[in-house]
């Protein structure tokens, strides 16, 4: 019998192509679907790449019919935050919207297995800044209303057909592959750590720090940082989990311990050696002050142990492929 293929919806992006390169180094067959408008053709190395919507369900059928597809792994997504309030249908429109059209391609065609990029975007502003899996999600932005509504669809589709699902509900990914063959490369990026790699590259002149007076130790945000490269062993290990019977799952995705702004710009001051600009600016309307994820389910359910749980590596690698962009950037 053939080998069945996996589809990546967003694999020529930041993390859908560390998926990628973990699949295909695990001899997987693999298909990349992308529009290529906020990934990178360069991503993909030498996957097989199929331009085009993920809405576009004409297409989705023909290229899950035609390379044997029966697991789909779907990132692509618009994923800014402050643009998402500014401009909610467009994110009602290509993450729920086009996530419902691939469902229904999945549905036609068999897909078996389906694991879905979520975020910790879905919990909102909590109480005790930990997030477990049953805590009550209560999104205050249009981008996590979008995401949780894909969740629902996914759950409800599989209750009523034999798929089955994993959805991760990441936290904040940050990294790049420590073999320097690819990484963040986002135009225009607002997670912390690429642009302060930006900053400490002179890519940017300044980084803004908003809020420095939470009731946190040092008075900056807490987040749970997350090297990409484990993440990416996550979905595999759904896969795993899901071919060997597992059945639908969601799961926070996290290491379970938080660093604070503060630290992490001095964990990109110490990996550059020098200082970089920095403006303090009040704080942003819905950002808590702390949220770690409670992730201790993870590792009990698809057994994932990860390698990278260092603030100051994820830094390093995210320098790194600064250096390499500024040497040979990506178009």
């Amino acid at each position: 019998m053939a080998q069945s293929s996996v589809l990546v919806t967003g694999g020529a992006g930041y993390i859908g192509s560390h998926v990628v390169l973990q699949l295909r180094e695990r001899g997987e067959k693999v298909v990349v679907l992308d529009s290529l408008v906020t990934g990178f053709r360069q991503a993909v190395l030498d996957t097989p790449l199929v331009v085009g919507e993920v809405g576009d369900r004409e297409l989705v059928g023909r290229v899950l019919r035609e390379h044997g597809i029966d697991t789909v792994m779907h990132f692509a997504a618009h994923t800014i935050v402050p643009e998402s309030v500014r401009n909610p249908l467009k994110y009602y429109g290509n993450n729920t919207c086009s996530t419902r059209s691939l469902l229904q391609a999945c549905a036609e065609h068999g897909v078996r297995n389906f694991v879905f990029s979520s975020t910790a975007a879905v919990y909102g502003i909590l109480e005790t800044g930990f997030a477990g899996e049953d805590t009550r999600t209560a999104p205050i932005n249009p981008y996590g209303t979008s995401k949780l509504m894909s969740e629902w669809m996914l759950r409800d589709l599989s209750a009523a057909s034999p798929l089955r699902h994993v959805i991760l509900r990441y936290f904040n990914v940050a990294g790049s592959d420590p073999g320097g063959r690819i990484g963040q490369s986002t135009r225009e990026a607002t997670l912390l750590i690429k642009v302060a790699a930006e900053v400490a590259m002179g890519k940017r002149a300044s980084l803004s720090m908003f809020g420095t007076d939470y009731p946190t130790p040092d008075g900056t945000g807490v987040r749970d940082y997350i090297h990409v490269s484990d993440l990416a062993t996550a979905h595999l290990d759904a896969l795993a989990y899901l071919r060997g019977g597992g059945e639908s799952t969601t799961l926070n995705c996290g290491y379970g311990h938080g660093y604070s702004v503060r630290e992490v710009l001095q964990a990109v001051e110490r990996a550059a050696g020098k200082k970089i600009e920095v403006r303090e600016e009040p704080r942003r309307e819905g950002d808590p002050p702390f949220l770690v994820a409670k992730a201790d389910r993870i590792r009990q359910v698809l057994g994932w142990k990860p390698a990278l749980d260092d603030l100051d590596q994820i830094v390093r690698s995210s320098l790194a492929w600064e250096r390499k962009l500024a040497a040979e950037p990506w178009a």
